[in-house]
Order: structure tokens, then C-alpha cells, then sequence
């Protein structure tokens, strides 16, 4: 596995996999070529059928300095055979040949590969890539996952955590000052300020489930309006793991290197995950965002609680579990519907599965690791329509 910097990745919203991908592979390929004015772009399956709707044209022009001629081809309905988020980059030279053509994939997460195999990726860090043996490592040295990040990471890895807290934590405080309708043509409100004021009314029962609610919202809205924030795993996921942690902090008193622990581990389970299986909803649909977020968040919040590796390896199990099937079908194409609710709810829902992991003993029928399989078959089974096309489910026949 690589670094679990790749799981928590700091940029612009909307879409890890469709502008911040895609705005990547184009910074890349221009520095390749910087004696070229004219370069031709091609995206192919969800890149395109919801590219303009998540800004991939627009994050692939800011990558070219002005006066570079870049012409985008749309082909929705054309698949390559190694990812749906595929494209290829074109330099032009002066004669109108094509100096070099290279096509490259947005795998999520902000993550790109051109096709090799993960074997012949030169980074690798982590030498256990599943959690059953990871559990087994923390059960023989008492250790806990975050320490076995720690001993995989090089050591800049906690200066980095707490640059991404730092973030995490900015993104919801903008997005709770922050008000009126985001960008698009669905003309949605914003409404993580309005949940956050309602829900300091209630008495402590419901609003501690209010203000999850409302930082969930803030950050979602924030990564739809464009805004900075940080992949977990993914932006179209970004708001589960700093709400919960940031409603543990200030409701809990827990400490910051309290909270980077529990972000390694956060960042563990998601590494697992895209390692074993995908965090691309082109991929696998939301069960891959929303649902590996929710597992992240889980597993955090029951470490934070004392949970031992059993209870938090239980905790994200079943995290995951219940987000099985869901599919990726944004309307319009947009991280808005119903993208920003579910981030909401996956953050109450992270919660409860910490709760009920701590009432048992941590010992269960279904591991993590066979979730994580399932998970991967399920999204190979699911028709494309319901995976980032905006051609099935919510997004079918919209509006209506």
C-alpha cells in the first residue's frame, strides 16, 4: 500500500476523481511538453458523462497557461478496459503532428495511474495489506494501528496529519459563516448554518446528532462550491471524517495527537480499502466513497473511545457493510445531490457504528476484509448507469 497521504490529499472540490484527477494528469503532461502550444484532451466513460457537471474542463484548462490552444473531446458512451475515468492527453507540435500521446486514468481519490500494475508501483510502504493480519500484528505486540502507521510512514507523517486537521477543521468553519445557493443549476441551498443554529436549540440528545449533521453539511458544501478541503477518501466523501472528529473534539475534550492518531487510523482503513478494492464511484459507486468514509470514521471514533483493534476493526466492518449496493448517480452531475445528505448521514451513521462496537467484545461472523471483497464484487456488478454516469437512479430523468 502506499502512503495514507494518498487517502488524505488537500485541494479544490468538487470531485477528486473528476477535477482534481484530471487537473493533475494535465499539470503533468504539460510540463512534459513545454515547447507545445496545442494539446488535444479525450475523456472517455464518467469523465465524460459528468465532466462538465464536476468542472473537469475548467480543472483542465487552469492546468495550461494562457494562450495554450486546449481542445476537449466528450466520449461518454466509450469505455476503456482498465478504469471508467479514462483520458488522453495530446501534444501537438508546430507541424500539427502529435508529439507524444499519453492516456492515464483518475482512479480516485485524486489519484492517477497510467495502467501498470500495482506491483510495479515504486512507493509501496506498508508490507500487511489487509486489516485481519494488521489485527493479528497489533494482538501479538499490543500495539494499536495508528502505531503500525507510524512505523510504515516516513517521519514527516504527523507534521502532515496536522496540516490536514488543520484543513479539515477550517473547511467546516467556513461552511458553517457560509450561506446562500451553490454553484449549478439545481440551485441548492446551503444548509449547514441554519442546521448548526437549530441545533444548538435542543437539549443535548439531538443536538449532538444536529451539529454532526451540520459540519458533515459544511464541508460537503464547501467542496461543492470548489472550495479547499481535504479527500477522505475522496471529495465527493470529504465531509464524514472531519465531522465526526470535529464534534468529538469539541464535545469530548479529546486532544489533538489524540485526534491525528485517530485520523492514521481513519487513513489505514481507507488505504485498505483502495488497495484491496477502489474508492472510485465510477469504479465500485458510493459504497466506495460514502460507505469506506463512514468505515474511516467509524474505526477513528471507537479508537478515540479506547476501543481495543477488534472493536474498531468491527466498528469499520460493519460501517461499510451497510452502505453495500449503494450507487453513485449525482444528478446533473453534481456533488450536490444526493452527495451532501448522505455525507450527513454517513457521519451519524459512523457514530452508531462505534457505539455498537463498543457494546461487544469485538469478536464477529463477517471481517472487514471480506466486506471490503464483497464491496468489490457488488461494484462489478453494477451497471454503469449507477456508477458516476448520471444516467440511472436519482439522476434518471431529472428533472421531474
Amino acid at each position: 500500500m502506499e502512503s495514507i497521504k494518498e487517502i488524505f490529499k488537500i485541494g479544490l472540490g468538487p470531485s477528486s476523481s473528476h477535477t482534481m484527477g484530471p487537473r493533475k494528469a494535465a499539470e503533468i503532461f504539460r510540463s512534459r511538453h513545454p515547447e507545445c502550444r496545442t494539446f488535444e484532451v479525450t475523456l472517455y466513460g464518467s469523465l465524460a458523462a459528468t465532466g462538465k457537471g464536476h468542472l473537469t474542463d475548467v480543472a483542465i484548462h487552469s492546468a495550461f497557461e494562457q494562450g495554450t490552444q486546449v481542445t476537449i473531446h466528450w466520449k461518454p458512451k466509450e469505455f476503456l478496459p482498465y478504469h471508467p475515468n479514462a483520458m488522453k492527453f495530446e501534444a501537438i507540435g508546430i507541424g500539427g503532428q502529435v508529439v507524444e500521446s499519453w492516456t492515464v486514468y483518475s482512479i480516485g481519490g485524486g489519484t492517477i495511474t497510467d495502467g501498470r500494475s500495482r506491483d510495479e508501483h515504486p512507493t509501496r510502504l506498508y508490507p500487511m495489506q489487509n486489516l485481519t493480519d494488521i489485527m493479528h500484528w497489533c494482538g501479538k505486540t499490543g500495539r494499536s494501528y495508528w502505531e503500525y502507521v507510524e512505523g510504515c510512514e516516513s517521519d514527516d507523517i504527523w507534521d502532515y496529519l496536522n496540516t490536514v486537521w488543520t484543513v479539515m477543521k477550517e473547511s467546516i468553519r467556513r461552511g458553517l459563516d457560509n450561506e446562500g445557493v451553490l454553484p449549478g443549476p439545481l440551485n441548492l441551498r446551503r444548509k449547514a448554518s441554519t442546521y448548526y443554529v437549530r441545533a444548538r436549540g435542543y437539549k443535548a440528545s439531538l443536538q449532538s446528532r444536529g451539529l454532526v449533521f451540520a459540519y458533515a453539511l459544511a464541508v460537503s458544501e464547501e467542496n461543492a462550491s470548489g472550495g479547499k478541503i481535504v479527500t477522505a477518501p475522496t471529495c465527493g466523501s470529504s465531509g464524514v471524517v472531519p465531522a465526526v472528529l470535529y464534534h468529538l473534539q469539541e464535545s469530548r475534550e479529546f486532544s489533538d495527537k489524540q485526534i491525528l492518531r485517530a485520523l492514521a487510523t481513519a487513513g489505514l482503513i481507507g488505504n485498505i480499502v483502495k488497495e484491496n478494492a477502489s474508492i472510485s464511484g465510477a469504479e465500485v459507486g458510493c459504497q466506495g466513497e460514502v460507505g469506506v468514509a463512514c468505515a474511516m470514521a467509524a474505526a477513528a471514533a471507537n479508537q478515540l473511545f479506547g476501543g481495543s483493534p477488534s472493536q474498531i476493526e468491527y466498528a469499520a466492518e460493519m460501517a461499510l457493510e451497510h452502505h453495500l449496493g449503494m450507487t453513485c448517480d449525482p444528478m446533473c452531475g453534481l456533488v450536490q445531490i444526493p452527495c451532501i445528505e448522505r455525507n450527513a448521514y454517513a457521519a451519524a451513521r459512523a457514530l452508531d457504528s462505534n457505539l455498537y462496537a463498543a457494546f461487544t467484545d469485538g469478536q464477529h461472523r463477517v471481517s472487514f476484509d471480506r466486506v471490503v471483497q464483497v464491496m468489490k464484487e457488488t461494484g462489478k456488478d453494477l451497471p454503469s448507469l449507477y456508477k458516476e454516469t448520471s444516467e440511472g437512479g436519482l439522476a434518471k430523468g431529472f428533472p421531474y
